[in-house]
């Protein structure tokens, strides 16, 4: 009973506390109608381009069993929320859409699947939130899953992270590549022991935010790796390039006598190919820093990176760094099958709140009016008395497939109607008069320009669409 007592005292002073507190959970972060603006507008680029592709859309549970998520993500497995048991089984929230994905393909026996997902996950990580770092966030992904030529799908995952970026208009970006397989070759001729891949693999990956030495500080001292193999280590991963470069590498002595590099080597070679077809190969780097620490990835791998802006609007702070991410997991699925049958998979993810912390920076630096509804046409009146007669057109609107409103008063001021159009954005009203119904028209008046015209009101709709562009 004392134990009961003191959770109870414990669980009032939380709940106390976050009530004085009055605001989210570390990690997490309430949406304002004009930040909501920003992410449908983000949203609606994305996945217009994820439908452009043949891509169909799928949904997953936001929790699954903990022995679903356990040993898919290396090192980065702590940060996995665990939920409390309440009956029996161990659940855990979602750490990405990836893993949910490969069990669900393999629960379903589907072999082959083109599909996109927009939901959030959950990350006990330390938040930066200028940074875009949360601990509940949205993923984008799209994966092509099933067995295809080689780098045909890769190349097309990759030509989509161009062209959304591109869409997005953040700044100039970089996509650098690299294939696990030669990762794991390179490890080998320089010496990590097999049962060190993975660890020494985390630490690689952090190059794009340590300097060299303290990534070479953490292999030896942390991860007790031989000094002499770190620095061999070192002599390829700060290599980065072109076709060329993957040329030089297929010539090298130690690393053309490891087949798993020269498959990887190979491969990516052909990638190259088919990225230059798509014309996207100069915002290419082939990168051997690029280890992507997730356990589940098996040959290339793909990481997006926001170029410095000499002269934009971000913040010099900011620091987003990676938007996008992804490769190839051949091996995720067969982990859910009873009879361990592999579906290859590749695939990517946009980080959606970085790409958002830099367009919120940007629009307000500009200054740039942000509209937070789509309404087309306000219905106001000129008299008193006219109430009715606003419910019924704007109903007719409606109806018509018209984005209308109406000021929630019985007799509004016609000034105040129109400073309201002004303040959000509101392009068109349609004014009722006396005059107006005796004639059978509606005023139609241009917000902007201040330009009225009498619409006959079996026309009024049709004028409505041409007006906004709505077909």
């Amino acid at each position: 009973m004392a134990e009961e007592e003191a959770l109870r005292k414990q669980a009032d002073t939380v709940r106390r506390l976050k009530q004085e507190k009055a605001s989210p959970e570390e990690g997490t972060r309430d949406y304002n109608p004009k930040q909501m603006a920003i992410r449908e507008k983000v949203f609606n680029i994305i996945t217009q381009c994820f439908k452009r592709h043949g891509a169909e859309t799928i949904d997953t549970p936001v929790f699954e069993l903990k022995e679903t998520l356990t040993g898919k993500y290396g090192e980065d497995s702590k940060l996995i929320y665990d939920l409390k048991d309440q009956g029996g089984e161990l659940l855990s929230l979602r750490y990405d859409l990836t893993v949910p994905f490969a069990r669900y393909l393999a629960m379903n026996k589907i072999t082959n699947i083109k599909r996109y997902q927009i939901a959030k996950v959950y990350r006990r990580d330390n938040p930066a939130m200028t940074k875009g770092r949360y601990r509940e966030f949205y993923q984008c992904d799209f994966d092509i899953a099933g067995h295809y030529d080689i780098m045909i799908p890769d190349a097309e995952c990759l030509k989509i992270v161009h062209e959304i970026l591109c869409a997005l208009q953040i700044g100039d970006f970089l996509i650098k590549v690299n294939d696990r397989r030669i990762l794991d070759g390179m490890f080998a001729v320089c010496g990590v022991p097999d049962i060190k891949f993975r660890t020494i693999c985390s630490t690689v990956d952090k190059l794009d935010k340590m300097a060299w030495e303290d990534v070479k500080n953490e292999m030896v001292g942390e991860k007790g790796l031989a000094p002499e193999i770190a620095d061999h280590i070192g002599g390829y991963v700060r290599l980065h390039g072109g076709l060329s470069l993957i040329e030089q590498l297929l010539q090298d002595p130690k690393l053309s006598q490891n087949k798993l590099a020269q498959e990887g080597l190979e491969e990516v070679k052909q990638l190259f190919k088919y990225l230059d077809i798509f014309g996207i190969s100069d915002q290419i780097s082939f990168d051997l820093s690029l280890a992507r620490g997730l356990d589940y990835y098996t040959g290339v791998i793909y990481e997006a990176i926001l170029l410095q802006q000499p002269n934009d609007h971000v913040e010099e702070s900011l620091g987003v760094g990676s938007v996008a991410g992804g490769g190839r997991y051949d091996g995720l699925v067969g982990m859910f099958d009873p009879k361990g049958r592999k579906v290859p998979c590749v695939g990517v993810s946009i980080g959606i709140e970085r790409v958002f912390s830099i367009m919120e920076q940007k629009m307000e630096a500009s200054e740039e009016k942000i509209r937070t509804t789509e309404t087309q046409v306000l219905v106001a009146s000129a008299q008193k008395k006219l109430l009715e007669e606003r419910l019924k057109l704007v109903s007719q609107l409606w109806d018509s497939g018209i984005k209308a409103e109406i000021l929630y008063k019985k007799n509004p001021k016609l000034l105040n109607q129109l400073q309201y159009c002004e303040e959000t954005g509101i392009p068109l009203v349609a004014i009722l008069g006396e005059q107006e119904l005796k004639d059978g028209v509606v005023k139609l008046r241009d917000v902007v320009t201040r330009e009225e015209v009498d619409i006959c009101r079996r026309k009024l709709v049709e004028e409505i669409k041409r007006r906004t562009h709505i077909l």
